[in-house]
């Protein structure tokens, strides 16, 4: 299908901001996405309209959500002043095209779990080789190349720590093996989660063994779309010390924080060359 898209979309950035591990530039120009048990092949045709490989009766009842097109994030950028706040400004300006993602909770906390102290692509590595020991087969592109959906808790928690080891899980082995077994017995229980105030979610979130603060952040935004989170991480940090020496201002943003980090994030990852 062709759809319309007046507001900030680039497939690109998004793969490259840090927030999904599933999404993969390919040679035709299109962005292959999976997520959950879903997959897209998503590309812009030219300025003003992109094309998808699903129905129009899909997109709006997944996609469409998915890619969070009921908020504007024209008007969000709009809320920075470029003489109050210069770096920022152009740090959106750099990021323009980036949107927070509605992403599955489940997904978002095993792969901040996993992500802890790895690069992006040992995380995307990670995450598939984990798809493909214990996820459902959703789409056969070639002999050589199955899609799996994302494992769900029970089929995780089947897994042995000799097998999630052999996934490239290193010392978090144990963190996802906890997850998977208290989220399959309803210990975590991502619908009261869901019901939760900011606040009250961090904390549920941190009592999730090997679950810490940044991981906790980067579930409420990336997976409970709680878009004031502001995780922090090396690249945060160096914003914050370099660019904010006199505090960042938080309550100018609200409750954006968290779009406002990924700009930032973006900016600085991008500008180092890494």
């Amino acid at each position: 299908m062709i759809f319309t898209c007046s507001d900030d979309l680039d497939l690109e950035k998004i793969a490259g901001s840090g927030q999904c591990f599933r999404w993969t530039m390919q040679d035709n120009g299109f962005c292959r996405i999976i997520a959950g048990s879903e997959h897209l092949h998503i590309r812009r045709k030219n300025v003003s309209q992109l094309e998808a490989d699903c129905s129009k009766e899909k997109f709006e009842a997944f996609w469409y959500r998915y890619f969070d097109f009921q908020e504007s994030y024209k008007e969000i950028r709009k809320k920075i002043d470029p003489e109050q706040d210069p770096f920022l400004y152009q740090a959106a300006i750099y990021g323009q095209g980036i949107r927070i993602l509605r992403q599955d909770p489940w997904e978002m906390l095993i792969s901040f779990i996993i992500s802890q102290r790895k690069s992006i692509p040992a995380i995307r590595t990670a995450i598939e080789n984990l798809c493909r020991m214990a996820g459902t087969a959703i789409e056969t592109e070639s002999e050589q190349n199955v899609l799996y959906a994302f494992p769900t808790p029970e089929q995780l928690a089947m897994l042995t720590a000799q097998q999630l080891s052999e996934c490239g899980l290193g010392y978090r082995t144990e963190y996802v093996r906890r997850a998977a077994k208290a989220a399959a017995d309803g210990i975590i229980d991502f619908d009261r989660m869901r019901q939760m105030e900011d606040l009250t979610l961090e904390q549920s979130l941190e009592c999730i063994y090997g679950v810490g603060t940044k991981v906790a952040n980067c579930t409420e935004l990336f997976g409970f779309h709680r878009l004031n989170s502001f995780p922090r991480d090396v690249w945060i940090n160096r914003v914050l010390e370099t660019e904010y020496p006199q505090g960042y201002p938080f309550t100018a943003y609200e409750p954006y924080n968290g779009v406002m980090q990924q700009y930032m994030f973006y900016f600085y990852r991008g500008q180092s060359g890494r």
